[in-house]
């Protein structure tokens, strides 16, 4: 039991990564047979406890520990993966685990019922996996894998209701947009790799992972790793102009989209950003505040003129991941990681509060038999008197988006605030915009919020009658991970000071060097005006959704810009998307009547050409052939006639001749003297002969 209890913070972390994924392989094996859910929710509690106990509470705060195995070779150079626990991997993966367990328990009631169970529980222990993985990895290579499969698992969580045309396309702009970064991770890590040799944390950064390290940021090949990162960061973290797949990514269940989509998935690229800070430049930092401004200057404005309860929550979180961009930018990326860790939490309640209305009024739709869109802001009101306890948790989580006093959002957004003050005073001149933007998006989240509390809970309700009748408080399955996630909304789980963020735990956690000073009359002034300007907000949205004193005209031109988002996805459809179609479309006419047209022209000429080689193969060169073959063997029968009936014939009679020549010789040669004289007299008879008759 002692040894049990001993373990080692690494092999902890290696079990809190590696129990979603067992969950994930049972499920998948298991298949529609695994709809409770029981496998997810243990590996995640599992993981959750040993992430809290032996991970976090044994390293934070003390000595940084890591682990390093061989992966593969290539020539001299060894590939390695390896963990990596410090204060920055640590608190990350604790964060990820305690926000996805009451995650997984609200999911029980929420998604009760769906056909598709069996799948949400298997992409859900997928994407735990991925992102748990992401966090505490020491080689950058390993972490794009699980940067690639974190987003593979969001593109199938926000496609979980596949039947659907908007979620398919949902998840499709999700995933092309996200190789877009993919491609800028790509590029970073092979520059970092050409500069120094090696993707491994510990011998870039040392095992604290954020410590300065002597080489020359200023280098075009810095400039553009810095950036390429940067470029992931903005698609993973849905940055402007990137930013627009995640609005559209809240076609996935409201569960999903409090997870991924508000704490996790899209906090990587800050956390990426924040990991790799010692390799970034002044240029690439100028370049991420100034995107970080302006995606929380936009995402504010675009939030308050929408009227899906979800597209407001979707549009906050870009604006809130742009407030953390900024401080990354202007060098406090502690303050970034606390609102990180802060945001985590207020804005998954804040989803899973948006979950239980849309759950019950869409239940209440069903039973009454109408149809209507639940999760429009203009078919709520009034829901306080119905779903009371709902109404006091979102309320909590919307009082820390505003940033009011005694909440954790109070805490962390004055920390980016007033450090982007010291900043500007620090550079002067045009830098001052920056901080003035971020008092103004302020300002408009708390507008945008209360509007939607307002609107959704107070005044008149708006629901038609008979399912007006049927909404009620959401069960407590429901109810309990919002209980606990409202705790973790407020200032004392942070902060024991509830009015200062300096004696936020996890900014002590971090020692960072600012490059200006700190202006201590800020401290005072900021925190005061933010609260003063929010309440101001609240006052106003309360007359004008409350008590319908509403003043502007709702058709004019500035609001329904803000509505349909100043128009960037009509001109990113109508110029990218569509100037990229008729290129495809072009492309595809060239391929099927130009390049097909010269290979098929190029196919028959070569046909005719082999028609035209058979022929001549067959006609010419054959009757060459068969011309020659046949005067060679006609040539071969009179060499074999002459030499049979002329040269054997010559030969023969001459053998014959000189046989029978010998054979007389012989016949005379006898031994014989009658012989020899009858021959003697014979030849001379014959020579008489010839004398007389000549």
């Amino acid at each position: 039991m002692e040894e049990l209890l001993n373990i080692s913070p690494i092999h902890a972390s290696i079990l809190v990564v590696l129990l979603p994924f067992v969950a994930f392989l049972i499920q998948a094996i298991r298949g529609k047979k695994s709809n409770s859910g029981n496998i997810s929710l243990i590996a995640i509690t599992l993981s959750t406890l040993l992430s809290g106990i032996f991970v976090f509470a044994e390293v934070w705060n003390y000595l940084p520990m890591h682990s390093t195995y061989d992966w593969f070779r290539i020539g001299e150079k060894t590939f390695t993966i390896g963990i990596l626990l410090n204060n920055l991997t640590v608190l990350m993966l604790f964060i990820v685990c305690i926000v996805a367990l009451p995650v997984h328990i609200y999911s029980r009631a929420y998604m009760k019922g769906d056909p598709g169970l069996h799948r949400y529980w298997m992409y859900l222990s997928l994407f735990c996996f991925a992102m748990l993985g992401l966090c505490i990895s020491k080689n950058i290579l390993v972490s794009y894998i699980f940067w690639e499969l974190v987003g593979f698992a969001s593109y199938l969580l926000i496609g979980f209701w596949f039947t659907k045309e908007s979620a398919v396309q949902a998840n499709k702009k999700a995933f092309l947009i996200n190789r877009i970064g993919d491609l800028g991770f790509l590029i970073g890590i092979a520059a970092v790799f050409t500069s120094f040799g090696t993707l491994d944390l510990v011998e870039l950064f040392g095992k604290e992972g954020l410590i300065y390290s002597e080489f020359d940021k200023d280098s075009g090949l810095m400039t553009l790793a810095g950036l390429g990162f940067f470029l992931g960061a903005m698609a993973k973290s849905a940055q402007f102009p990137l930013h627009i797949w995640l609005p559209d990514a809240m076609e996935g269940p409201t569960s999903v989209s409090s997870l991924i989509h508000a704490a996790t998935m899209v906090a990587a690229g800050v956390f990426l950003l924040c990991t790799i800070f010692p390799l970034f430049n002044d240029t690439v930092l100028l370049l991420i505040t100034i995107i970080g401004t302006i995606t929380a200057t936009l995402a504010a404005y675009f939030a308050a003129g929408q009227y899906d309860i979800k597209r407001v929550l979707a549009f906050s979180t870009i604006s809130q991941l742009g407030y953390m961009m900024a401080a990354v930018g202007i060098g406090a990326w502690d303050a970034a990681l606390f609102h990180l860790a802060t945001h985590a939490f207020f804005k998954c309640l804040l989803f899973l509060c948006a979950g239980a209305v849309i759950h019950e009024i869409a239940h209440a739709k069903t039973i009454a038999g109408l149809d209507f869109d639940p999760q429009d802001l203009r078919n709520m009101g009034g829901l306080r008197k119905y779903m009371p306890k709902t109404f006091v948790l979102m309320s909590i989580a919307s009082l820390a988006l505003a940033g009011f006093p005694l909440t954790s959002g109070f805490l962390s957004k004055d920390a980016i605030v007033i450090a982007t003050f010291e900043w500007a005073f620090h550079k002067g001149g045009a830098y001052f915009i920056v901080p003035i933007l971020l008092v103004l998006v302020s300002i408009i989240t708390a507008f945008y919020i209360g509007r939607l509390i307002f609107k959704a809970f107070m005044g008149e309700s708006r629901l038609p009658e008979p399912a007006e009748s049927n909404i009620h408080e959401a069960p407590k399955q429901m109810l309990y991970p919002m209980y606990f996630l409202a705790i973790c909304s407020l200032f004392f789980v942070f902060s024991i000071n509830p009015i200062s963020y300096h004696q936020a735990g996890i900014l002590s956690g971090f020692s960072v060097n600012y490059t200006f000073k700190e202006i201590h009359s800020l401290h005072l002034f900021i925190p005061l005006t933010l609260t003063a300007t929010a309440l101001i907000s609240w006052i106003i949205g309360y007359r004008w959704y409350v008590l319908n004193k509403y003043p502007l005209n709702a058709e004019s031109g500035w609001i329904k810009a803000e509505t349909n988002q100043l128009g960037i996805n009509d001109f990113i459809n109508n110029t990218i998307v569509k100037v990229t179609l008729i290129i495809s479309r072009a492309s595809v006419w060239l391929d099927k009547y130009i390049v097909e047209g010269l290979v098929n022209s190029a196919s028959k000429g070569t046909l005719y050409l082999s028609k035209i080689a058979t022929l001549l193969d067959r006609h010419l060169v054959d009757g060459f052939v068969m011309a020659i073959r046949n005067l060679t063997i006609g040539l071969s029968r009179v060499a074999a006639w002459w030499d049979k009936h002329i040269v054997d014939g010559i030969v023969n009679t001459i053998a014959g001749l000189a046989y029978y020549l010998g054979h007389l010789l012989r016949w005379v040669q006898n031994g014989r003297i009658q012989n020899y004289l009858g021959f003697a007299f014979t030849i001379v008879l014959i020579g008489i002969l010839y004398l007389i008759l000549r």
